[in-house]
This record gives structure tokens, sequence and C-alpha cells, in this order.
């Protein structure tokens, strides 16, 4: 058994909803196998009240979550990253900073629930299906068996679990 504790970076442009759920899902099932981040390329500045609503309705400790800069990841003394995960269509199109150490990357993106609209339970359904969504893609990426996999084959399997349902699109091929 490997004490490698991988570290994972979740990035969205507001990172406001997906990519803060995507780190508390993470660090909370991924615990002593996983330790994850998330940014943003234009982060709104705060996290999206709903989504502390929802996480502290689940039980997390919601008191670390802030919305930051995918900058701050770029910088000297920041961790380095096994994977990076975007979760919005937005940033995958964009140019993200290299980060060191060549991480893993995939798009598995989600519908934002930050644009909902209707009413208050319309929109905490929203962000609950993110959460669903979400917690899918991470239960079946932390369950793979990681120390055994090539890079080419992890990349596939990467890719396919951001295909799974709820994917706003195909991610792009290279």
């Amino acid at each position: 058994m490997s004490d490698h504790i991988y570290n994972v970076l979740f990035l969205c442009t507001g990172n406001s909803a997906r990519s803060v759920i995507g780190e508390a899902i993470m660090n909370r099932t991924g615990a002593g196998k996983f330790r994850a981040y998330s940014a943003g390329s234009q982060p709104k500045g705060r996290v999206h009240p709903e989504t502390i609503r929802l996480l502290e309705s689940l039980g997390y400790d919601t008191s670390g979550f802030r919305s930051k800069s995918w900058a701050e990841f770029a910088e000297t003394g920041a961790p380095q990253f096994d994977f990076v995960f975007t979760v919005c269509d937005s940033a995958a199109a964009e140019s993200c900073p290299v980060w060191p150490g060549q991480p893993m990357t995939a798009h598995w993106g989600i519908p934002d629930p930050a644009e909902a609209t209707g009413s208050p339970a319309e929109i905490a359904m929203a962000f609950r299906e993110a959460y669903r969504l979400l917690n899918q893609r991470i239960g079946a990426f932390s369950s793979l068996p990681l120390s055994a996999l090539d890079r080419l084959t992890l990349g596939h399997k990467l890719r396919d679990i951001g295909l799974m349902e709820g994917a706003t699109r195909a991610p792009e091929r290279t």
C-alpha cells in the first residue's frame, strides 16, 4: 500500500460552486489518499451562498473555503498536482497555467448550479444535482487502482469519467 497522497486541483471559471464542491467531496471521500484544492480562472471573490448551505447541510466544515485564482497554485511553493480536473466548459477551453510535474488532466464538465433560476427550491435542487454528479465522478475516480494503471490507460479512464451522466460536452481530444 502506497503512502503517497495524490494532490488534485478542481478548476472552474468562478470558483464559487462546482470546483468548491469537488474539493469538498474529494477531501472527504479520498481522505488519506487524496488532498484536493479548487481554484478559478476568474474567481468570483466569494463562494456562492447556496454552495455553503448545501455543504453545511451535508456535514462539511465550510470555514476554509474561499474563491481563489488558479494563479495561487502556479506560484513557487504551491502544491505539485498529480491531477487537474476542469468542471466547467469555459475553464476547459482556457489556456491553463503550466503545472509543474505534468499532472494528468481531464474535463468533467457539469451544468453550473450558480446559473440556475427559479424558486429557492429549484436553485437548491440545481446545487444538489451538481453535488450528485461530482460525487459520482469522484467515487469512480477514487476507486481506480492508480498505481496499477499506466498513464495512457489512466488518461482514458479519466476521460470516460468525464463522460458520465450529466456531462455538458465531450472533452477535447489532443
